[in-house]
Parts: C-alpha cells; structure tokens; sequence
C-alpha cells in the first residue's frame, strides 16, 4: 500500500495540470525589515522546478 508523505503534503499543493506549488520561505516573521516588493512578491505562491518536483510528486500517489 502506498502512502501519502504527511510532510510533503503539508508543503505542497499539486494543481489542476499536475504541478507543485509551493509557499515562499521567510514570511512569518521580521516582516518590518522587509521591503514592500519582497513581502508583495513573497505573498504569491511559487512553482516548484520541475528536477525538484519529480520526487515530490512520488510522495503525494493520490494527489492531493
């Protein structure tokens, strides 16, 4: 039986066309000393690199 990877699910969200998205790090705290264009740019979620994807996607067998 497969199972699903608790932390991986956690991290990550597959979407509708099967890729990874993931949350930018370092958004939790200190957020004063930040800029605006980084805290703007951070609030948006990433795509993970497709290298980096292919194991993660092994850890998510029924997608989430």
């Amino acid at each position: 039986m497969q199972k699903t990877k608790k932390s991986v699910a956690k991290r990550f969200k597959l979407t509708s066309t099967g890729k990874l998205v993931r949350r930018t790090p370092g958004f939790r705290h200190l957020l004063a000393a930040k800029s605006t264009k980084q805290k703007r740019r951070a609030s948006r979620d990433k795509l993970v690199a497709e290298g980096h994807a292919k194991p993660l996607k092994r850890c998510l067998p029924f997608g989430l």
